[in-house]
């Protein structure tokens, strides 16, 4: 169930911001209502960040691929050490 909200009216942008906008929304066609709301649609679609391990955040999204087979790289064998003459 969702909270009634209050309905978002005008936003007062920053010149700079607003100007941004404004370009993007002319360069494809939009207005500046549908390029905010767009922007808004594409960063709410994003799950947000949560807190935890490298490994935790790359498996989230390699197990819904059914996972990732690697295989193992060659590997030379190792060197004898440099005689340094100490």
């Amino acid at each position: 169930m969702f909270l009634k909200r209050p309905a978002v009216g005008r936003i007062n942008f920053d010149d700079q911001l607003e100007a941004r906008l404004g370009n993007r929304a002319a360069l494809l066609g939009r207005t500046m209502k549908e390029e905010a709301l767009d922007n808004l649609r594409s960063a709410l679609s994003i799950e947000p960040f949560m807190a935890g391990s490298l490994v935790d955040a790359i498996r989230a999204r390699i197990v819904p691929l059914s996972g990732i087979k690697l295989e193992n790289a060659p590997r030379d064998p190792l060197r004898d050490p440099v005689d340094l003459g100490e």
